[in-house]
């Protein structure tokens, strides 16, 4: 199996952490992986980029565009912003979610209202997700990101078990429970 990911969102949104249990999950199943974090501006709010890539031999961690299995998308319009990256036939999971970028904001830009047929028009393996409601119905709003994961797992089929062991080994133990319940919500919704 060879897998490229590349979660995306904005700075607070957990990508990093994202990146760390799928770097520990591609360990416990013995496959070689390359994590890159690009954080650009990575303060809160600002756009971060994380390629993870998973497989027998992996020689280099960069994705490029139109090579990438999966966008996991932490923010919508994130989803629409690296939808290039993916290869076709690939898969966007997306949280249905949106954080005004400063140009819109200052009412420069308009956030664009198309987002989902926009991105179904790039590929027909689109999963929306609204991870924001999960993590309120959790009891957390900072596990969206493992929610985002367990949705992630549950869409390529990948062995839950061994992501759970990855949550356990990742995550620190004053918040493991929290996260290994957020997990099987996004597995399961």
């Amino acid at each position: 199996m060879n897998l490229n990911i590349l979660i995306v969102g904005v700075g607070g949104q957990g990508t990093l952490l994202a990146s760390r249990i799928l770097g520990d999950f591609a360990q416990i199943n013995n496959f070689d992986c390359k994590l890159s974090e690009v954080h650009g501006m990575a303060q809160r709010g600002g756009s971060v980029v994380t390629y993870v890539k998973m497989g027998d031999k992996i020689n280099s961690p960069i994705i490029y565009p139109e090579t990438c299995d999966v966008v996991l998308s932490f923010e919508k319009l994130e989803a629409l912003r690296y939808s290039h990256f993916i290869k076709n036939g690939g898969t966007i999971i997306y949280n249905d979610y949106k954080i005004m970028p400063l140009p819109v904001v200052t009412g420069a830009m308009e956030y664009p209202n198309d987002i989902e047929l926009r991105l179904t028009k790039i590929t027909k393996n689109v999963v929306r997700l609204n991870a924001d409601e999960l993590s309120k119905k959790v009891g957390s709003n900072k596990v969206l990101n493992v929610i985002m994961l367990g949705k992630l797992c549950k869409t390529l089929n990948l062995d839950k078990l061994s992501f759970e062991n990855a949550i356990k080994n990742t995550v620190p133990k004053q918040h493991l429970d929290v996260n290994l319940k957020a997990f099987e919500t996004g597995y399961n919704a």
